[in-house]
């Protein structure tokens, strides 16, 4: 990709919007109701996509990736969450959030022993930032970790206090959580360092998944560290730049959410102009009557906006150049438009869209949630503006 938006998608990524457009229809959609009700993990689904290559689609092959890029991945995202935005989450967060720090950030042991398998999909990570009493305000982070020395002469890491709304992180194939810890103090306040807890270790507690209003399928937990220790190596990055690090991610982050979001109202219009050609009111088909046509047109043209800001925010990052603001933009504009389809999607569908078994309904239900996740429409304002010098 070019810092321009192309008119045309080159070929491979075009082939790559059709493969997962296909599987999102034909292994996806089947599943996406029964899952959602039962509030079921799709391991059936996760593996597919395992087999797809997507969870390794921005990852070189040394590491046991598909030697794409991170726009690659915003596409598969895109075409997931047309269907499905629970198993457009589970990549999301499996690479952006679980394997991404470990690629950005980690020595070549740590790379050489954690990525091959979460490039294959068949392991998953977690992202331990979110606190009781620290969510937009990550800086008031108390999960502590210490460094001792153990009766061998060992350094560890000993790590206590908590998590809560953590992806990914009590599935039967969760290899680890990385969690943000205050680990000293400077002279501008905490030091923040990220350090790998493998699942299973003493002391770190899964608790149960919580009871959502939507991304039903999606696995999310709380999570507590009770004197939890690891070997001194576990260190992910430098010591006190894990605040630092994990805005970087953050900042990546918000473009493959934006891209999600921005299937999710893509979503909305498909199924939109699909009912409002079959369903029949007054003598002629329902978007026949304006009020519904123009509705549905300014469904589309919301998700074309946001489609481009992605695609321009994407463009940045691949350039090498800076796109925090445009990140910020585009995720702004997408969950926007995500929400405002959903709910205009619910409309069209009048009373059906209040039923759990359409589409719409699980998209109205899932996609507040886009307005809230890796940065709040209100921290996205506030980046924006400071990007204004305001």
């Amino acid at each position: 990709m070019t810092e321009a938006i192309p008119s045309e998608l080159p070929e491979e990524y075009r082939e790559l919007s059709a493969t997962v457009r296909d599987f999102a229809e034909q292994v996806v959609a089947p599943v996406s109701a029964e899952h959602d009700r039962a509030h079921s993990f799709p391991y059936e689904v996760v593996a597919g996509m395992a087999e797809l290559g997507l969870f390794g689609l921005p990852f070189p092959e040394e590491y046991g990736g598909m030697g794409g890029d991170y726009f690659a991945l915003c596409l598969a995202l895109e075409e997931l969450a047309k269907v499905d935005q629970s198993v457009a989450i589970t990549l999301e967060a499996g690479v952006s959030l679980g394997a991404m720090p470990i690629y950005r950030f980690g020595t070549e042991e740590q790379r050489q022993r954690w990525l091959p398998s979460l490039a294959a999909g068949t392991a998953l990570g977690g992202f331990g930032l979110t606190e009781p009493d620290a969510g937009s305000d990550a800086g008031r982070s108390r999960t502590t970790g210490r460094l001792e020395t153990n009766d061998s002469g060992a350094e560890e890491w000993v790590i206590n206090g908590s998590k809560q709304f953590i992806t990914n992180s009590g599935t039967d194939i969760t290899a680890f959580v990385t969690v943000t810890a205050v680990t000293g103090e400077t002279e501008k306040g905490k030091e923040i360092s990220t350090i790998i807890v493998p699942s299973g270790t003493a002391g770190f507690t899964v608790a149960p998944a919580y009871d959502k209003v939507g991304w039903n399928a999606s696995d999310t937990h709380g999570l507590s560290f009770d004197d939890v220790r690891v070997p001194a190596e576990n260190l992910l990055g430098e010591r006190g730049r894990g605040y630092a690090n994990f805005l970087r991610i953050l900042d990546e982050g918000r473009i493959a959410i934006a891209a999600l979001s921005v299937g999710a109202a893509q979503g909305c219009v498909d199924e939109a102009v699909r009912y409002a050609k079959e369903r029949q009111s007054f003598g002629t088909h329902i978007g026949g009557h304006q009020a519904i046509a123009f509705k549905i047109a300014r469904m589309e043209a919301r998700t074309q906006v946001a489609r481009r800001m992605y695609y321009r925010a994407a463009a940045l990052m691949l350039a090498g150049k800076p796109f925090k603001q445009e990140a910020a933009i585009a995720k702004l504009t997408a969950s926007d438009a995500a929400m405002d389809n959903a709910r205009d999607a619910t409309q069209v569908f009048g009373g059906n869209g209040f039923m759990n078994e359409y589409r719409v309904a699980r998209h109205y239900r899932d996609s507040k949630i886009l307005e809230v996740g890796e940065g709040t429409t209100e921290v996205q304002l506030m980046l924006i503006a400071r990007s204004l010098g305001l």
